[in-house]
């Protein structure tokens, strides 16, 4: 009996209550990181919860249910969300532009079945070739770099805060054992959070009072979403912006290419722990295509993207259990939560410092991720092809972030590329025209999966 047989014979065997407690388990390490994620952009903490378990069910439905994957919120798209609808001057939520935020996203999550559809039909080798790192490594720096004044102004309300929450998702990184050092995030924010109550409490303005009242004020039970935060809503607007609409669009697709890069990473690192090749069964097409739909279902209903979770893979390489059946678990569990408004006030009181600390380690660790899937591809830069297409990413991404989105238009519509678009789209036409294309995925496992935003 090979590994992976005794796990799943093992799972079978625990009994219901010790199966919850695995749910449980799981829930625990993809949920700081996962409600992390509106917590920065602005969306709904509780949608967010209810569709990361609908779209962790979507995907095992479609996968077989045989892939013990679960798919919490993206950090990949905060760069499109905070170029689409960035937080007002007041650190609150932009509910007039986020709807438009999530229609680009929506349409990203369609890509994915496009993509899916291209993997099944020509194989993942000759899609991927118009992907290389030259061109997704530079975005996924300029990703993490783009967003880094964000970290460092909410720092700025309270470096105390903020210091304590980094060194805490820093010394469990570097530290941290068993389920320690897989829930860096969570504790960041427990233990900053923890210390900024306590100094609220004597005294010390760490909190938001508003906050603190909208807290002591929220319902237990109640609603995850409201139709006007919804893509639905937006499109029954009678002042709907067709151009914003475009220019979110144009914004935000071209990052899926990051994401899907990593949801082949996270799906071999899957495989590798459970001792199975779930790129072959159920087939890498239906994986990316259960990413992809979940991602458009989640969206559609203001919430943030999804993407497979490198933590709950720690998880599975901790307890041995690879039952897909505990992640469904997992799933109703924050199904359920999400139906708490009280619990979403607890999250939206968090101090703008710990949101700062542990974004800070976030941002930074997304820009290294891209120097990583560069430097493990091997990119030649002595190549004068690579260092242009290099160039010109970082140059443009960066340089138009600062001095203001192009934009142009489109019959009546008015359409405003953000950096990371126009970087984006020039990164792949150049790739795609230079002559000299070298890049062949499938000759290097280690480089193939060098893409990976989870801290």
């Amino acid at each position: 009996m090979n590994e992976n047989t005794s796990a799943v014979y093992d799972a079978r065997t625990l009994g219901r209550p010790k199966m919850l407690v695995l749910g449980v388990q799981h829930m625990f390490a993809m949920f700081g990181a996962t409600v992390l994620v509106p917590t920065l952009t602005g969306l709904s903490v509780s949608a967010t919860l209810l569709f990361a378990g609908l779209g962790t069910l979507l995907f095992h439905f479609l996968t077989k249910r045989k892939v013990p994957a679960f798919l919490g919120s993206s950090f990949a798209f905060i760069g499109g969300y905070t170029a689409v609808a960035p937080m007002l001057e007041d650190g609150s939520p932009n509910k007039e532009m986020l709807p438009y935020a999530c229609f680009g996203v929506a349409l990203a999550g369609l890509l994915y079945v496009v993509l899916s559809a291209l993997f099944k039909i020509f194989g993942t080798k000759k899609v991927m070739r118009y992907f290389p790192p030259i061109v997704t490594g530079p975005i996924i720096i300029c990703i993490g770099l783009t967003l880094s004044s964000t970290a460092i102004t909410n720092c700025r309300t309270n470096w105390a805060i903020a210091i304590i929450a980094i060194a805490i998702v820093v010394g469990c990184n570097i530290w941290g054992k068993g389920m320690v050092k897989i829930i860096p995030i969570l504790l960041g924010v427990v233990g900053s959070y923890a210390v900024a109550a306590i100094c609220q409490i004597t005294g010390m303005n760490t909190m938001d009072p508003a906050k603190i009242q909208a807290l002591s004020d929220a319902a237990w039970i109640g609603l995850p979403f409201h139709f006007d935060d919804t893509v639905f809503g937006l499109l029954s607007r009678p002042d709907l912006d067709t151009g914003m609409l475009l220019t979110a669009a144009v914004t935000i697709v071209p990052l899926a290419l990051a994401t899907m890069v990593e949801h082949i990473g996270d799906i071999c690192a899957i495989s590798s722990t459970c001792g199975r090749n779930y790129l072959q069964d159920p087939g890498f097409h239906r994986t990316l295509l259960g990413d992809g739909l979940a991602t458009t279902l989640a969206s559609l209903f203001g919430a943030p993207a999804n993407t497979t979770y490198g933590e709950n893979t720690g998880v599975l390489a901790l307890s041995k259990v690879y039952d897909p059946k505990v992640i469904r678990i997992a799933a109703g569990l924050a199904i359920l939560f999400s139906f708490s408004p009280k619990f979403e006030a607890l999250i939206s009181a968090m101090p703008t410092a710990t949101m700062g600390g542990v974004s800070m380690v976030l941002y930074g660790m997304i820009s290294a991720v891209g120097v990583r899937n560069v430097v493990e591809n091997r990119v030649d830069f002595t190549n004068s092809r690579n260092v242009i297409i290099a160039a010109l990413i970082m140059v443009l991404a960066i340089g138009i972030n600062y001095s203001g989105a192009v934009s142009f238009q489109v019959g009546s519509a008015t359409v405003s590329l953000s950096g990371l678009a126009v970087a984006a789209i020039a990164g792949i036409l150049l790739n795609a025209i230079l002559p000299g294309k070298d890049y062949e995925f499938g000759t290097d496992l280690q480089g193939d999966t060098a893409v990976n935003f989870k801290v």
